[in-house]
């Protein structure tokens, strides 16, 4: 039968409504797309019914420890579902791979990579998420469509999203080793963030362990074929300056621990990178250690660097590039500008030209603080935006501390007052500095999202600085190991060791001025802050302080919805709520068995929206309660 033009391209068209109005409906990508904007086009849940929703199903994976057994650590559940093809795919803090049916709960498939759970990984057992990718030359065949893990114990799995078997064509029976790095050692080398995959090619980065040794292992991304396995190419973020003697070079890490996002039509994965070793002493890694702290853009195919943007030089604060960077489009002064925009642990927000990477909006250097440490050199300047504000406060002084009694604020007050320093980019001393932010941020890997329908970023903050003091190695082997409550790491091969705590008070509140974490909107053209509310309460860590101080710690991020609302969990209180973008106004929450140290997501299906999270409690935060649960909320 012969078919006319015409009828061909209504055909054609037809079937491109038809699919597009599927992807409207599905979660394709870690950030809902691979852009990261996580911007959902629904709008069946709204402003006016949101506060009738209500729990649809609750799934148990079974995969929760404590911490306690000998040798196997805390989990988290830090998964955001993806929904394809009428099926919703989660991974657990065991890296099993488990399919649900979306509109029930009800368990479809699991997969099982069998992961070493007792190795000594640095962010306890974990897991993010998948990354997705159709096969177009499978046909109907087993994997058509493809689901990607990167595991704890540092391997790319494949399997077939129809039946959770392995691919078997890639790698070794759907197996690809990613230990063949540089000073690779178990446990401190590992994986917690999906890959992404962009023409044919998985893109996969890597966690390693902070502050152990200055020679961490070997920050490389790298980009398999998506079929085969086969390793493509690499990318190294590290190189030693010309004028830099070998034996005066000794670092690792810069390595992308975060999330990655994409531009598939320019072919181009944008990649954020964290701090190279160790966090704070740089004396054996001099110069700016470009691409750490950075964004940098990729060409997907080849690995080649097309452009890259240091949003800390040398960093002695571990202030990872930690949200992953979100390709959209703005209106500047009235005219429609693509951008890439970036955001760090410092809580500053970088607008950049996808192109060039050069700053669309102005970014100047500015001079900072000299270090007095033994062989250091800091940076002497350091990049701000001067179009936006920052995010948290980048200074605290001993006359404006926070605390429940005239005890708290004396003891804030004083420790401050001994202090080196307390403003951002203080250079870490003996004496002790306030790192403020803190290594949590500022922005984490909670990140942003964007509202497209007000032309705003959404981004969940935290403000908690932190005590970080530099121990002479004489003076820890002799037992000087930090403050009571501490985290201390040796920092070997160097001549420091590192104490690092949140700055609390004895009751155990922060000594800064709440709200200690917040839920914001951000107008990037007119560069200011529209609307800023506190999100959550360390209740739970600090009972009885949220009758007095707002905000909570924030692990998780934000989603946004084109009927107007805006999810959150995140904070420690174990609760997801539901905002206004227009104007922060909290309209819905939910108590949940723990809290969600993840970032939500939603679909429709069978004409029902549904808003999902994993509420599981943190492999980090010592919190009381912890869960396996993932919880679907639809209106009845």
């Amino acid at each position: 039968m012969r078919v006319s033009k015409r009828a061909a391209m209504l055909g054609a068209a037809a079937t491109l409504a038809a699919a597009t109005l599927a992807q409207a409906d599905e979660w394709g990508a870690y950030g809902h797309d691979p852009q990261g904007t996580r911007f959902s086009p629904l709008t069946q849940i709204s402003p006016a019914n949101v506060a009738k929703l209500k729990p649809a199903w609750t799934f148990h994976t079974g995969d929760i420890s404590d911490g306690k057994t000998r040798g196997v650590q805390r989990s988290g559940f830090e998964t955001t579902p993806l929904m394809l093809d009428g099926r919703l795919y989660l991974t657990t803090p065991f890296n099993r791979v488990i399919a649900l049916d979306p509109a029930t709960g009800k368990e479809l498939w699991a997969y099982d990579p069998k992961i070493e759970k007792a190795a000594p990984y640095g962010d306890g057992l974990i897991n993010r998420g998948l990354a997705a990718w159709r096969d177009t030359k499978a046909g109907t065949d087993a994997c058509a469509l493809r689901l990607y893990e990167a595991t704890l114990d540092a391997r790319l799995v494949s399997v077939d999203a129809a039946s959770g078997q392995p691919c078997a064509g890639f790698g070794e029976a759907g197996v690809v080793s990613l230990r063949g790095v540089a000073r690779y050692t178990p446990g401190q080398y590992h994986m917690t963030s999906p890959p992404i995959v962009v023409d044919g090619v998985v893109v996969v980065g890597s966690a390693i362990d902070d502050n152990a040794r200055a020679d961490m292992p070997d920050g490389v991304v790298r980009g398999f074929d998506a079929r085969s396995g086969k390793l493509l190419w690499s990318w190294e973020p590290l190189a030693k300056p010309k004028d830099v003697a070998d034996k005066a070079w000794k670092t690792g890490a810069g390595n992308a621990w975060t999330v990655l996002s994409a531009d598939p039509a320019r072919h181009v994965v944008y990649v954020p990178t964290g701090s190279a070793s160790p966090d704070y002493w740089g004396g054996l890694r001099p110069g700016d250690n470009r691409w750490a702290n950075s964004v940098v853009a990729l060409d997907a195919r080849t690995g080649k660097l097309k452009w890259g943007f240091q949003l800390v030089h040398h960093d002695l604060w571990d202030y990872d590039t930690a949200a992953a960077p979100l390709a959209t489009t703005l209106t500047l002064k009235g005219r429609k500008t693509p951008v890439v925009i970036a955001g760090n642990k410092t809580g500053m927000v970088f607008v950049l030209d996808p192109v060039t990477g050069k700053p669309v909006l102005p970014v100047e250097e500015r001079p900072v603080p000299a270090s007095t440490l033994y062989g250091e050199t800091a940076s002497p300047t350091q990049p701000f935006p001067t179009a936006t504000p920052p995010l948290v406060p980048q200074s605290q002084g001993a006359d404006a501390v926070f605390g429940l009694t005239d005890a708290d604020r004396k003891f804030c007050a004083d420790t401050i007052n001994a202090m080196s320093g307390h403003s951002i980019f203080s250079p870490p001393s003996e004496a002790g500095i306030l790192a403020i932010p803190g290594n949590v941020g500022g922005i984490n890997w909670s990140g942003f999202a964007w509202d497209a329908g007000h032309g705003r970023l959404i981004v969940s903050v935290s403000n908690l600085p932190a005590k970080v003091r530099m121990i002479a190695a004489k003076n820890f082997v002799k037992g000087d190991h930090g403050d009571l409550r501490a985290e201390t790491t040796m920092q070997m091969g160097t001549p420091f060791a590192m104490s690092r705590e949140f700055l609390r008070a004895p009751s155990g509140v922060p000594c800064i001025k709440p709200p200690f974490g917040e839920l914001l909107a951000l107008d990037l053209d007119a560069g200011k802050i529209v609307w800023r509310v506190p999100l959550g309460s360390l209740d739970e860590l600090a009972p009885g302080v949220g009758h007095i101080a707002k905000g909570s710690i924030v692990l998780g991020g934000p989603i946004v919805t084109a009927s107007g609302l805006v999810f959150q969990g995140g904070t420690v209180d174990r609760t997801l709520r539901a905002f206004s973008a227009a104007d922060g106004k909290e309209l819905w929450s939910a108590e949940l068995p723990a809290s969600a140290h993840a970032t939500p997501m939603t679909y429709q299906v069978g004409g029902k929206q549904y808003v999902v999270i994993a509420a599981g409690g943190s492999a980090k935060i010592d919190e009381e309660r912890q869960s396996d649960a993932v919880i679907a909320f639809a209106l009845p």
